[in-house]
């Protein structure tokens, strides 16, 4: 296999907006839809949950690779990203994140000529202060996750870190907690679990199972986010539920798939809920699970669930 992404990848990701950045490539930054949309309207995503203004939000992964091929996902799947991460030339944390930087400030060029932008957001953007590390990819694959968080937090930024959970020794060895930790629990048994997030490695689902046992052990903000799609996972919000307290996670965000990018291809327009459809899921899985509903958003067709 080789260890140099291939230049038709590349090609493909860069007209969807993305940069890849580093010396060996294997990071890159996008810019959110909603930080365009909070400098150029004033609108926000649903992370103001937690504190997070979208126009100062980095976008990025630190993984290209991926330990999975979910249904959902909106990505081009490659087979080069499906080998051992580890078996490559890493880059350095510090030089990662000034990268990451750079590349944000240089796709948000096109606001400056624009009259009708919010200035002083535009102006903020240039200096992001929280990284969501959830962009595409395994980020935990990447061997220096702990000194990248490390350094993250030493430039005063909070840290979004999701994971599919089958890297549970990685998280058992996380040296430094995000200031919010994500797991992405799709299925509420085994058998949807291979379906919807056709895992690349063995006993994925067992994996994933250890790691929602240990993030209860984290003292840091825990989410587990439901990524939904009708017909396919959206269901049995009782079984989640006893997934979900295993976990016994801070927040539950269920939230519908979007019928967009490379996930057109593999799942019809139909298989997308509409916000009553999450609306009904999750007062069921509020019910199963003890949980509160706090709030929702349209746009992103997501509620918030809390811990009572």
């Amino acid at each position: 296999m080789p260890n140099k992404i291939p230049e038709e990848f590349k090609k493909i990701y860069e007209k969807q907006g993305y940069r890849f950045v580093g010396k060996n490539q294997h990071s890159a930054v996008k810019i959110c839809k909603w930080t365009k949309e909070s400098i150029s309207r004033g609108r926000n995503c649903f992370k103001r949950w937690y504190g997070v203004e979208s126009h100062r939000c980095l976008q990025c992964t630190v993984s290209l690779f991926c330990l999975n091929r979910c249904v959902y996902c909106w990505r081009t799947f490659h087979p080069f990203f499906e080998q051992n991460m580890e078996s490559m030339e890493i880059d350095e944390p510090a030089e990662i994140i000034e990268e990451l930087i750079k590349q944000q400030r240089l796709l948000l060029t096109g606001f400056k000529g624009n009259p009708s932008i919010d200035r002083k957001k535009y102006e903020e953007a240039q200096y992001p202060n929280n990284a969501a590390l959830s962009l595409i990819g395994e980020s935990l694959l990447y061997p220096k996750i702990s000194e990248l968080l490390k350094e993250f937090h030493k430039r005063n930024f909070t840290t979004f870190l999701l994971t599919k959970g089958t890297l549970p020794e990685k998280i058992m060895n996380l040296e430094v907690e995000p200031t919010n930790f994500y797991i992405s629990l799709c299925a509420p048994d085994k058998q949807t679990f291979i379906k919807v997030d056709n895992p690349l490695v063995p006993n994925a689902w067992e994996k994933q199972m250890e790691s929602l046992e240990l993030m209860r052990s984290f003292s840091c903000r825990k989410v587990i986010r439901l990524t939904l799609v009708k017909e396919l996972n959206l269901k049995e919000p009782e079984k989640y539920a006893k997934l979900i307290l295993r976990a016994e996670p801070d927040f539950i965000e269920a939230k519908a798939f979007f019928h967009v990018g490379e996930a057109q291809k593999r799942l019809p327009r139909a298989a997308m809920p509409t916000m009553d459809d999450i609306r009904k899921f999750a007062q069921n899985l509020s019910e199963s699970a003890g949980y509160k509903i706090k709030d929702e958003d349209l746009a992103s067709r997501v509620v918030l669930l809390a811990k009572t």
